[in-house]
């Protein structure tokens, strides 16, 4: 091949690299995990957006769940200081304040000990991205409380074993600066004719169900929230009105927060949240941030 004919397909491959890079998709931006104490996982950008206002309340707010709420109080702050720590799964019943006390309970560590523990929230959807994720968290050297909310799978979904492998399995196992929180309104996860149709159809029907139970033995700590009695909820109601301020007679609070619940059909801390707000609107009171 001639000097000239070489030169030419020297030019062509550069215009060639040239063409690919203008189409290629740019890296990624590094997450700044020092921007935030709070950030959600975004599985298109790949990166942690930081959360500046975090939806939450006062620890204090949370009630009927003393037990619940300082064992993991005490989880959290053992893992945010180096110590041993378990995953945590909060399952139980609906509007009881397990999302709510996991991140109260972030807030509580970080102004309790001064630590610079990240709280992070991966979506449902994103469970298949947890392998990603965990590679971004172990390089840091902050500690990362993993989070998520309403976590339950379904039929013909595979995702948990993601989940799986990522708590405890694996090579590598679990980063050791990385937690993982859950709730969850099922105790085992995964739905109970999910779980019996494993065992009629499985060759080896024990070890189907086996495989699917056993994605709750990954969490080390069960905490259980149960519906709360009338003396419970009108307790919840009370702590929230006294929290805000609001100016409104006892015996008249107690007759309408009753009716509210009776409307709902049920009551729990998300029920006397919303009689809360409706209160606080028909009274012309704002309500503290």
């Amino acid at each position: 091949m001639s000097n000239v004919n070489f030169q030419a397909l020297e030019e062509k491959l550069e215009r060639l690299i040239e063409a690919v890079a203008r189409i290629a998709p740019p890296p990624p931006p590094e997450t700044d995990v020092d921007s935030a104490d709070c950030f959600v996982w975004s599985v298109e950008q790949g990166l942690l957006e930081p959360v500046r206002r975090v939806n939450r309340v006062d620890i204090g707010l949370i009630r009927s769940v003393d037990r619940v709420r300082d064992i993991l109080v005490d989880n959290t702050r053992r893992f945010a200081t180096g110590l041993p720590a378990n995953n945590v799964l909060l399952w139980g019943a609906r509007g009881m304040g397990k999302s709510s006390l996991v991140k109260a309970a972030h807030a509580t560590i970080i102004q309790e000990t001064g630590s610079p523990l990240k709280l992070v929230e991966i979506h449902r959807e994103d469970i298949d991205s947890l392998p990603s994720l965990m590679g971004i968290l172990k390089r840091s050297p902050h500690r990362f409380v993993l989070f998520c909310d309403d976590l339950s799978f379904d039929h013909d979904d595979t995702s948990y074993k993601s989940l799986k492998a990522a708590l405890e399995g694996g090579v590598e196992g679990r980063p050791a600066n990385v937690i993982f929180y859950a709730t969850s309104n099922r105790r085992h996860l995964l739905p109970r004719d999910m779980i019996e149709n494993e065992r009629s159809t499985a060759i080896n029907p024990s070890e189907a169900v086996e495989e699917k139970v056993s994605l709750s033995d990954r969490f080390g700590l069960w905490l259980g929230f149960h519906k709360c009695s009338q003396d419970e909820y009108l307790d919840m109601v009370d702590g929230y009105v006294r929290y805000h301020g609001l100016d409104v007679d006892p015996e008249v609070l107690r007759a309408e927060a009753l009716e509210w619940a009776t409307t709902r059909g049920s009551r729990s801390g998300r029920v006397a949240w919303q009689f809360i707000q409706e209160l606080a609107g028909r009274l012309g009171q704002p309500l503290r941030d």
